[in-house]
């Protein structure tokens, strides 16, 4: 059939407008995938600290470390907007202890395009599965040097930029091969002074000044005695405060 030169045109003009409507469309969809909303950046250098002596235990007598961590880590990863978490274990000797899982970012590289909510998700998951792996190596090694521990994550994380927080998943019953905090007396504010100046002069300061601890299970294993809890309690708060110039928060104290 014969098409006469002005029906191409038509044709041709009619093509250009449909390409001209849709261009605009496709450019609104690209810079809409473009703009993607993203998350405040996370900075804060956090620390967990898992106990794996015997009075951690899922036993009567113990405090369940395992219990709490799993009830604590993730609101303390998202409460306090961790960028990273490094990791220490109580052990006998926890300082030179062998468990050690790498630090895990919190706030991956990521572009526009990226489902930020559901990459820092797995990357929570991935430090709840370091935390429970250190706790595991941690329980195999006993003993429980929580001063030693402090140090350690001390070293660890990064001091840099904003103050690091610190969770500690401990009853804080230090009891390491050379210093039991159970042979002490701790039932008035110069007999802690005292027992903090020996610790001090035995096993020096962990280098945690300017950090929050937010310790979970503290002073459990007094949960019969109060006034024994009071003082146990009021020791590692002059210990961490007085001397290594911490803060303690018990926003997640279990």
């Amino acid at each position: 059939m014969h098409h006469s030169a002005r029906t191409g045109h038509r044709s041709t003009a009619r093509a250009a407008r449909r390409i001209a409507a849709v261009v605009p469309l496709v450019c609104a969809l690209a810079a809409l995938v473009s703009c993607t909303k993203q998350e405040e950046a996370l900075t804060t250098p956090c620390g967990v600290v898992v106990d794996g002596s015997g009075s951690a235990a899922a036993v009567k007598e113990g405090f369940d470390s395992e219990a709490k961590l799993k009830d604590s880590l993730i609101e303390f990863l998202t409460d306090q907007k961790c960028g990273t978490v490094d990791f220490a274990p109580v052990t006998r000797s926890s300082r030179s202890s062998s468990c050690r899982q790498g630090q895990v970012d919190l706030d991956p590289p990521h572009d526009a395009n990226t489902d930020q909510k559901a990459q820092r998700a797995g990357a929570q998951r991935d430090a709840a599965v370091a935390a429970l792996a250190e706790l595991r190596c941690a329980r195999k090694q006993n003993g429980s040097d929580v001063w030693g521990a402090l140090a350690r994550i001390g070293e660890a994380v990064p001091d840099d930029g904003k103050a690091p927080k610190l969770l500690v998943v401990s009853d804080f019953d230090q009891a390491d091969p050379e210093f039991a905090l159970s042979h002490q007396d701790l039932g008035s504010e110069s007999g802690r002074a005292k027992v903090i100046d020996s610790l001090v002069r035995k096993r020096g300061l962990p280098g945690i000044k300017g950090m929050d601890v937010f310790p979970v299970g503290l002073g459990m294993q007094y949960s019969a005695q109060p006034s024994e809890a009071d003082d146990f309690e009021s020791f590692w708060v002059e210990a961490l405060e007085g001397r290594a110039k911490a803060h303690v928060d018990n926003q997640y104290k279990r």
